[in-house]
């Protein structure tokens, strides 16, 4: 069966056997995005986080069918080297990486936070942020999505959110 999606931008037709396929596979392994990971296979863990439709989903569970005629963006398509998200910023600026592989996954966890919530509390922040880090950098998350939302409250810096 033929797939149409929209990934970072770009569009794709793929053609697929088994469209329960989950979205993962097909952006890691057909496309070749390999910035969203495996993480538990079980949508627990959150690696796996990207968009759809602007929406958070957990692409390890996330049937391909699904994503049909639906616009998706990957941490590669969520900013750029030279222009990146202020979610990509504020990673940068607090250091939050340690091994840094669950990272992806939260930081698209939190630009559909920020797009939702421009100013969460720490409240919603542990709500709605449920992504494992085996590391434990959470602190230092933390810290930096209060940053993003400071970055993307600036007017240059709200252009990037909303694209």
């Amino acid at each position: 069966m033929k797939i149409s999606l929209t990934v970072n931008g770009n569009s794709h037709t793929i053609d697929i056997v088994d469209t329960d396929t989950p979205l993962l596979w097909v952006i890691r392994d057909i496309l070749n995005l390999k910035g969203t990971k495996f993480g538990c296979g079980k949508a627990a863990c959150g690696a796996c986080t990207l968009h759809v439709e602007g929406e958070a989903v957990r692409s390890c569970s996330y049937a391909v069918k699904f994503a049909d005629g639906k616009e998706i963006t990957t941490i590669e398509g969520l900013g750029t080297k030279a222009n990146p998200h202020p979610v990509q910023r504020a990673w940068i600026e607090e250091v939050v990486p340690q091994c840094g592989y669950c990272q992806p996954g939260f930081m698209m966890a939190t630009a559909a936070l920020l797009k939702k919530n421009p100013n969460p509390t720490d409240k919603d922040i542990d709500v709605n942020i449920i992504n494992v880090c085996r590391c434990a950098t959470y602190y230092r998350m933390r810290k930096a999505i209060h940053r993003a939302a400071e970055l993307s409250a600036s007017p240059e810096e709200s252009e990037n959110l909303n694209a």
